[in-house]
This record gives C-alpha cells, structure tokens and sequence, in this order.
C-alpha cells in the first residue's frame, strides 16, 4: 500500500494493524460499558425511588384499612346496641365501598411494584446483552473506519 513519513496505511491481514483494532475494540468495549453503566445507574434511583413511595402507599393503605375496619366494627356495634338518633346505615355503606377502593388500590399499587422491579431487572439484564452485541458490531465495522481515517490523512 502507500507510506507517507509518518502515516503508514496497513492493510487488514498484517499483524499491527490487527493488535490495533484489537485495543480500539478493547476501548470502544469499555466506553460501551461505562455508558451503559452509566444509564443504569441514572436509572436504578428513579426506580428504587418510585419503589420506595409505593412501599410506603401500600403501608399507608394497610393502616388507613385497619381504621376503617375498627371504625365499621365499632358504628356496627353502636347501631345494635341501642337505637343512634342519627342513621348510619349510609355511613356504614360509604366507610365499606372505601374499604373495598382502598383493596383495590392496594392490588394495583402491588402490581405495579411488581412490574417496576421486572423491569430494574430486566434493565440489569439487557445491559450485559447489548453491550455484547454493540462490541461485535463496533469491531465488525472498526476497519473500514479506520482504513479511511487513515487514508485521509495520506492525502
């Protein structure tokens, strides 16, 4: 091939040229990985927050149930033992239609927990995978890349 003084253009069986696209793999492979490091640690707070505050909803929910359940024993009781100059029946109703909402909400906020960790977990996961397939390709494509590069600066 060409030579100029300093730039020499290898072409791509020769060894140096090989080693090199060896360690510009290397390099490239570990810039991958610090990024795709990096996006999951930008990520793993907003998740583990998010899955922080549900916790504490459902420990909330747990509690405010409880409450409610105590309060409809207790109107329950008064409203057989002696006759309330006020009816609550309809108090009673509403306090049960909130419990069974509150159930509901809990369900959902569990299954959402649930579906937040699955995807923490398969961001982990995919991680390791994409940056095994972004080498392979990087390195596939490294020679052409840098047979023009240094083509260029021949000229």
């Amino acid at each position: 091939m060409a030579s100029n003084e300093n730039n020499t253009v290898y072409q791509g069986n020769e060894p140096e040229d090989s080693n090199n696209m060896h360690c510009q793999g290397m390099i490239n492979k570990d810039k991958r990985d610090a990024m795709a490091e990096g996006l999951l640690d930008l990520l793993r707070p907003a998740v583990e927050e998010v899955d922080l505050r549900v916790k504490s909803v459902r420990e909330s929910q747990v509690e405010l149930r409880q409450h409610i359940d105590d309060l409809d024993e207790v109107l329950k009781k008064l409203a057989t033992e002696k006759e309330a100059p006020i009816e609550l029946d309809g108090y009673v109703k509403k306090l049960t239609n909130c419990k069974r909402k509150i159930t509901v909400i809990n369900s959902i906020l569990h299954n959402a927990q649930d579906r937040l960790q699955k995807l923490n977990q398969r961001i982990s996961k995919n991680t390791g995978k994409r940056s095994s397939v972004l080498s392979v390709l990087t390195v596939n494509q490294m020679p052409e890349i840098s047979i023009v590069d240094q083509s260029m600066s021949v000229q």
